[in-house]
């Protein structure tokens, strides 16, 4: 049987085997409904409550401010959704290459006439223009600003201190989903003067079906989920015990190890870059990955160039036992290409690949990636 070569880690990542060990007794012992009274419910509460101390700690804000969804999207629509509904909010500025977690609620409201959409100017590497950002501020105050920290397609990095600046300068609400720097970049709170932020557990290898959203306690909003008292009358469902206990573990071992897992990443990612460039003449990087300083560090796109193969190339890379992807997984089983690129105008006839590594992936996972794509593409 064909080894598997995991290369898509920004689109989820393995479960941690301790951190399924700290979720099993929820599931076989302690399997109370958290909203029942009696001692079982008690104690599934208990456990919901301390997952969130803990998360409240590494993140440096208060357990008051956090509330468990089950994931980054249905954190970010309730932002947004619950936003213009409870604090008034007419304006929304967000940018095109947003997730479509953000940008498909943002469609969905302008359609019904609910709020207007205001997009923020890109560089030619997909960066925000933070001087076109203060530019529409200025003239939309008392809006909600929603840009990512870190882009899941072309690892490029928000300035949020920057942005939070500007907002406050202009009254606005700053929101920003962080599914993908969550575990990955240092996140401060105490240190970030923001609204709202996204995050989800299946992206630092803790269990899928499971996230957070923070609301900062100047700022009141309705729940967008309806149905119960769950999560202090936020968000009504009950509560996904070993989900929320298996992402605070998760989030703990992430930021423990986070330096040393950074570096060893960032080898792996600056060894595929020096190998591809030497292997393929013309290659290149899309967005900022290819800045092995001002990028994410475990995502590197790549825009091979043109080959009689390129259309097939995922596919052959998959045939091959090599799981990479070409842009956002929330695309797959779809044939309707990456809208982050399409904003950067990619040629057509190039190849683009999307590398994301973990710390479980070797530098001999690297070597034989390259050895593959030159077997595919110098036919």
């Amino acid at each position: 049987m064909r080894e598997t070569i995991y290369f898509d880690n920004a689109a989820t990542t393995s479960l941690d085997p301790e951190v399924l060990e700290v979720m099993l007794p929820y599931f076989k012992e302690v399997y109370g409904n958290g909203s029942s009274i009696h001692g079982m419910g008690r104690k599934a509460k208990s456990a919901v409550e301390n997952a969130r101390k803990k998360v409240a700690e590494v993140l440096g804000t208060s357990p008051s401010e956090l509330f468990f969804t089950s994931g980054g999207t249905e954190a970010n629509n309730t932002v947004l959704r619950s936003a213009v509904e409870s604090l008034g909010i007419k304006t929304i500025i967000s940018s095109s290459v947003e997730h479509h977690a953000v940008l498909h609620p943002l469609e969905y409201m302008v359609s019904k006439g609910l709020v207007n959409l205001k997009l923020v100017r890109l560089d030619e590497n997909g960066s925000v223009d933070y001087d076109d950002l203060e530019a529409i501020l200025k003239e939309n105050p008392n809006s909600l600003v929603s840009l990512m920290h870190g882009n899941n397609e072309i690892g490029n990095i928000l300035d949020l201190k920057r942005v939070s600046r500007l907002c406050r300068e202009n009254k606005a609400l700053f929101h920003s989903d962080m599914v993908q720097t969550v575990g990955k970049l240092p996140v401060n709170l105490q240190k970030i003067d923001i609204d709202f932020i996204s995050g989800s557990a299946h992206k630092f290898h803790g269990p899928k079906g499971v996230g957070f959203l923070y609301i900062n306690a100047n700022n009141r909003i309705n729940p967008f989920l309806h149905g119960g008292a769950q999560e202090r009358n936020m968000r009504g469902g009950t509560e996904n015990v070993a989900g929320v206990a298996g992402l605070a573990h998760a989030l703990e071992l992430a930021v423990a190890a986070r330096d040393k897992r950074k570096a060893y990443i960032l080898g792996l990612k600056t060894h595929l870059k020096k190998e591809l460039e030497a292997s393929f003449e013309g290659m290149k990087f899309n967005g900022m990955s290819g800045d092995l300083d001002k990028s994410l560090y475990y995502i590197l796109n790549a825009s091979f160039p043109a080959h009689a193969d390129n259309e097939m190339l995922l596919f052959s890379l998959d045939i091959e036992g090599i799981c990479v992807s070409g842009g956002s997984a929330c695309s797959s089983g779809t044939d309707i290409g990456s809208h982050v690129l399409e904003v950067l105008n990619i040629q057509d006839d190039r190849a683009n690949v999307r590398f994301s590594f973990s710390e479980q992936n070797t530098m001999e996972e690297v070597d034989k990636t390259i050895t593959v794509l030159k077997r595919i593409l110098t036919k």
